[in-house]
């Protein structure tokens, strides 16, 4: 597991408007912290619906390798999950600018710009 990759992970059971189902996610946590003996890891879940008002937090992931639709990261919702909800994976790799493009946007939701 590495930071940037894309795994699925179960987001069940989830309370009011959380993100629920069994879902790609986004590893955002530090590889060397996803090397340590941590239990849980940090993700962004993904989304395969267009908002528009909510382009600026949402960024786009192209199909490839074996994420099969086109997605969207929901910055708006970042969460830490245990280890054992993770299935599937990696699904593929964000690209650079994908990556950079999500970190703005976290930055963005969490009041650090």
């Amino acid at each position: 597991m590495q930071r940037g990759e894309i795994w699925v992970a179960n987001l069940n059971p989830n309370k009011g408007d959380e993100i629920g189902k069994a879902r790609p996610v986004v590893i955002l946590q530090a590889d060397e912290v996803l090397e340590s003996a941590l239990a849980t890891v940090v993700v962004v879940p993904l989304t395969t619906q267009y908002r528009p008002a909510f382009k600026t937090l949402r960024i786009e992931i192209a199909p490839r390798d074996r994420l099969l639709k086109t997605c969207y990261a929901m910055a708006e919702h970042p969460r830490a999950l245990d280890r054992r909800r993770l299935g599937e994976g990696p699904l593929t790799q964000l690209l650079e600018d994908e990556m950079h493009a999500l970190e703005r946007s976290l930055k963005a939701v969490m009041g650090l710009l």
